[in-house]
């Protein structure tokens, strides 16, 4: 028992450390791709192949994870990763922050999905799942309030070049570590054969999970609209990155304010995820509208977004075999990604003619109006008690 425990202890401090490194160049990378000459639309063009490629690697690293194991495909891409961080510092051109961003992206995509299976296989029931989902939320959201703070800080101190140094040094201690730390874990049922005959369709025409994907799809376009519009106030604004990075982390303060209630993940998760989606379109809708300070609409957006997350997670074990969560988590990150793709892709070419806020709120309108009509007319939903 102390073993299991310590061992679930290791993935969630690599983990943590994972989220923290990431999330440092939040708010340098946008203006450090301006210092270049980049403009918003080479911006969004840049962070659309970087999901892209994302996207290509979650759906190419889930049954990888399940049929391999998940170690490997969470020590190797850290390694290659903060290699390519590195070399960040050394680029001299757009070009080379287009090519360096995506090769990254690839990379950092085979250890997401290896990760969260990785955890969930320390869960015996939905609800240690939940308290699992929510604890590593919880460590990653601290990571959300201190990383932008700290890259904000770091380029002011240090200067881009030297940021990325750190960033890519970081990401290869922390692959040193989870390589000799982290302990494979098992859990599949030996005795269910049929299970081998899972394929790709049957995981996403499950209608459980078709709706938790499109919602979360839908929560992905709207974050990904705040990850390219927030860091672009200090070229519009001349915002410094430090007060860019403490904007989001007023956003990471609200998400850990929810993920602290534990008691929440009793609740359904279906409803749980409707409620989160609702919630962070009215924070779009008031930062369209300048209803309320920018601090207190992202404070609100990271409160419902803290609902969103877990939930996610909860949904996706309790409707997929264990066998095939490595599958289910790649597809969850590649629809994660393929929100990213369109709200970068889309900002980056209207911001200048629509508000990118707007068409966040349209989106997320839909899907909550197909979510809700399905809910209410297919008995399968009854799966979600």
């Amino acid at each position: 028992m102390k073993q299991t425990t310590l061992d679930k202890c290791n993935i969630f401090l690599v983990m943590f450390f994972i989220s923290l490194i990431v999330r440092i160049q939040v708010p340098v990378f946008t203006p450090f791709a301006a210092s270049f000459g980049a403009s918003s639309m080479i911006i969004g063009i840049i962070l659309s192949v970087t999901s892209l490629s994302n996207l290509t690697g979650n759906i190419i690293a889930g049954p990888l994870v399940d049929r391999f194991g998940k170690k490997v495909f969470i020590t190797f891409p850290l390694f290659i990763s903060g290699g390519l961080f590195i070399a960040h510092g050394l680029a001299t051109s757009t070009t080379d922050l287009l090519i360096l961003h995506g090769l990254n992206g690839f990379a950092l995509a085979f250890m997401i999905p290896a990760a969260f299976t990785l955890l969930s296989g320390y869960a015996k029931n939905s609800r240690q799942q939940g308290k699992n989902i929510a604890i590593n939320g919880m460590l990653s959201t601290i990571a959300s309030i201190i990383a932008p703070l700290t890259g904000g800080k770091m380029v002011v101190l240090f200067g881009y070049v030297n940021t990325y140094f750190f960033i890519g040094a970081a990401m290869i201690l922390t692959a040193t570590y989870s390589f000799h730390f982290l302990k494979d874990r098992q859990v599949v049922s030996v005795k269910k054969q049929k299970q081998t005959h899972v394929t790709i369709g049957s995981v996403l025409k499950a209608p459980n999970l078709f709706l938790v994907y499109l919602i979360g799809f839908a929560v992905m376009y709207i974050h990904g609209v705040l990850l390219f519009e927030i860091p672009y106030l200090t070229v519009e604004q001349g915002l410094s990155t430090f007060q860019t990075g403490q904007l989001f982390s007023f956003m990471s303060i609200g998400t850990f304010l929810t993920l602290s209630l534990f008691f929440i993940n009793l609740f359904d998760p279906f409803k749980r995820l409707m409620v989160g989606l609702c919630g962070m379109s009215i924070g779009i809708f008031g930062l369209l509208t300048s209803a309320f300070s920018l601090p207190i609409l992202l404070f609100l957006i990271g409160i419902f977004f803290g609902l969103v997350m877990p939930a996610m997670a909860t949904s996706i074990t309790e409707n997929a075999a264990k066998e095939v969560h490595g599958r289910a988590f790649g597809y969850m990150s590649a629809v994660f990604s393929l929100g990213i793709i369109a709200s970068s892709s889309v900002t980056g070419a209207i911001r200048d003619i629509v508000s990118p806020y707007f068409i966040a709120v349209i989106i997320a309108i839909i899907v909550l109006t197909i979510a809700g009509y399905s809910k209410l007319n297919s008995p399968q939903m009854a799966h979600f008690k």
